[in-house]
């Protein structure tokens, strides 16, 4: 049997399909959009031999270009070990928030309940109604932001009286809900969808709705400067669910996959 340097110096195998596959793997690795530059120190190649690469690669499908940085494009397929999934996830996220995005004309949330915490997994800026300013990390913010909520509302009940025992109910507004009872109660009500009225910060209105596919508990939500959301499409929650339906279809798939069904 032939060692591993043996096999890399192999005549007929081809350099270029090998680096190519590699920055491909890397990629598939991050959990966030990897700029070129990361991608050169990560993989030890030229940045002549990786831009050129990376170039192909975006062009045949295989890697997607974002403001950010790169991400897995829509020829790759979502067969991959789930070792090796967080690529596919957040291409698969990063394509349903711009979706939103340019639909809606409202910036683009997606946060996720790992490990017992609310992560926020991406974002995606509107031109004309930027992001609200994350003055407070969703890890201690969860109470009072929609996309937190959202994921709170649909966890057992176990589990969310474990969260809010867990993490303190500061008061970021005076539109806060800071008592414990109140907040369960609300939550209790808000299966479907969640409204943040200037909670996190003022100004601004959030709305969430869930995205539930085989072992992802996640959250999409759009931002909207209160002044405009009171004006928004009475239909805006609705076309939500539609895109929150469409990314938990895509997502549930990957996971069949990941698991050889």
């Amino acid at each position: 049997m032939s060692s591993p340097d043996a096999r890399d110096t192999d005549p007929t195998l081809i350099g270029s399909v090998q680096r190519a596959l590699r920055l491909v793997d890397i990629v598939a690795n991050e959990p966030r959009p990897m700029p070129v530059k990361a991608l050169v120190a990560a993989s030890g190649l030229t940045p002549g031999t990786t831009y050129n690469l990376v170039r192909t690669l975006v062009h045949e499908g295989y890697l997607a270009r974002e403001p950010d940085g790169l991400l897995l494009g829509t020829r790759f397929p979502a067969f991959v070990t789930a070792d090796a999934s967080h690529g596919v996830f957040l291409s698969r996220v990063r394509t349903a928030l711009r979706g939103v995005t340019e639909e809606l004309g409202a910036t683009a949330y997606l946060s996720r309940f790992e490990d017992g915490e609310v992560h926020l997994v991406d974002i995606v800026d509107a031109v004309h109604n930027p992001r609200v300013e994350l003055w407070v990390g969703l890890h201690s913010s969860a109470h009072a932001t929609a996309l937190g909520k959202q994921i709170l509302a649909v966890l057992p009940e176990e589990e969310r009286l474990d969260y809010v025992s867990r993490h303190p109910l500061a008061e970021l507004t005076q539109h806060t809900i800071s008592d414990r009872r109140v907040l369960l109660d609300q939550l209790e009500r808000s299966r479907e969808s969640v409204v943040d009225r200037e909670e996190y910060a003022i100004g601004y209105t959030c709305i969430a709705v869930p995205v539930s596919a085989a072992g992802i508990t996640a959250s999409l939500a759009v931002s909207l400067p209160s002044a405009v959301a009171a004006h928004a499409d009475p239909n805006l929650v609705r076309r939500l669910q539609v895109a929150a339906a469409g990314l938990a279809l895509q997502l549930g798939t990957d996971r069949l996959g990941n698991s050889g069904a």
